[in-house]
């Protein structure tokens, strides 16, 4: 069964193509990693593969549902999604393990009667996470790095067949960083792993665990396939539209601007990112 089937999907929003023709196949056990700047259309394709928007022209499928043919609600039950959005709808006196067991029902807040499984697990995830010691601690007192994970946590309380960390490193320091990046590594390995979509502007961000890699700009596929196939200067150049230096550390690929890179190309990036 494929994960997420996209079949010439184009969405077209005010007269304005968002996605353009895209096609792209996402196989059971593979772990992919989105990239994008700003404004090349991630998270219109992530909308649409948790059924908020519709393709305007082609076909998509998710966990071997065609859209059109399944409801859409209870398709989401197997997706868990952790985003900046839902960070901010959050309680601030909520607990972490209420946090994670609200998962389970896909609620904010706490409404529902749990079973002593459903505590255990929640336990189980939090210590996964490394957020065993804020178990009864207040969400309004948790650190950007700390909230993630929490999040995290809530996303697999309810064994989701698919989860999409929507750029999780948003806003951490360096070590903040490591330390999710090292718990979502942790996440492939355990035997009853979700397949995981890691969405980032920032390649350096792109674990070994993710061998396939999909490059989206301007609303298209700009290449899609085997990470180390695509993780090059040549091609990262092209697709930066920047001279770039590609450096390869710790099985991870690290970008720097090249030397011929001007002030005005910085510049100019640095404009179109904000």
């Amino acid at each position: 069964m494929k994960i997420i089937d996209v079949r010439n999907v184009t969405w077209i929003r005010d007269d304005s193509t968002i996605l353009h023709d895209v096609s792209w196949q996402v196989e059971s056990g593979e772990h992919w990693c989105i990239v994008g700047l700003n404004g090349s259309g991630k998270t219109t394709l992530l909308n649409m593969i948790n059924g908020y928007i519709w393709p305007t022209r082609g076909q998509l499928s998710v966990l071997g549902h065609t859209f059109g043919e399944f409801d859409l609600r209870e398709l989401r039950k197997s997706i868990g999604w952790v985003s900046s959005s839902l960070q901010q709808r959050l309680y601030g006196s909520e607990t972490a393990l209420n946090i994670v067991l609200s998962g389970k029902f896909a609620t904010i807040g706490l409404y529902d009667d749990f079973l002593q499984e459903d505590l255990t697990k929640a336990y189980s995830l939090l210590q996964l996470l490394g957020c065993e010691k804020l178990t009864n601690r207040r969400y309004d007192t948790f650190s950007q790095g700390e909230r993630q994970r929490v999040l995290i946590a809530r996303a697999l309380m309810a064994s989701p067949k698919l989860l999409i960390l929507d750029e999780p490193c948003t806003g951490l320091d360096v070590f903040a960083r490591e330390l999710l990046l090292n718990m979502v590594d942790n996440i492939t390995k355990q035997p009853d792993a979700p397949t995981l979509l890691f969405v980032t502007h920032h390649v350096e961000e792109i674990m070994p665990v993710f061998k396939k890699t999909l490059l989206i700009k301007e609303g298209k596929i700009f290449r899609a396939g085997d990470t180390l196939d695509l993780l090059n200067t040549e091609l990262l150049s092209d697709f930066f539209d920047a001279p770039l230096d590609v450096e390869r550390r710790n099985n991870r690929t690290w970008l720097l601007p090249s030397s011929n890179i001007t002030e005005e190309k910085l510049k100019e990036d640095y404009v179109n990112e904000h």
